[in-house]
């Protein structure tokens, strides 16, 4: 069965897609921005980008029935090597123990405010 997973975001109707989509035990969780949905704002540094998504990811995967612990595959997307070495902290404190698969581009995004982009695919562990 498959199950559609908004957070809200204006730009979800917009653009035609769902912030997660779970189909039987897997979940797959869109690329998600550094927006703070409740302000609909963006943060200026990418640490507080990144924070904000793994916030909205977090949040996605609670409403899916999912966890992080889940998390089987994750991409990164940074506007700038430079940003690695200050995300990694960041994301090891989310993913440390769990250690999905993962790739980091370096890439421009959709809109210059935006630094880091990050999508994740989750497998419900029995």
């Amino acid at each position: 069965m498959r199950r559609l997973i908004s957070s809200g975001s204006p730009f979800e109707a917009t653009a035609g897609y769902s912030r997660a989509v779970v189909q039987g035990d897997w979940c797959f969780v869109s690329g998600t921005t550094g927006y703070d949905y409740a302000t609909m704002t963006m943060p200026e540094g990418v640490e507080a980008q990144t924070r904000n998504c793994l916030a909205t990811i977090g949040k996605a995967l609670e409403d899916a029935g999912f966890s992080f612990a889940d998390v089987v595959r994750c991409h990164y997307y940074v506007t700038e090597a430079a940003f690695a070495d200050r995300v990694f902290p960041i994301l090891g404190e989310t993913f440390g123990a769990i250690r999905p698969a993962a790739t980091m581009v370096v890439c421009d995004l959709i809109r210059p405010e935006m630094l880091i982009e990050i999508e994740v695919t989750a497998l419900r562990r029995n």
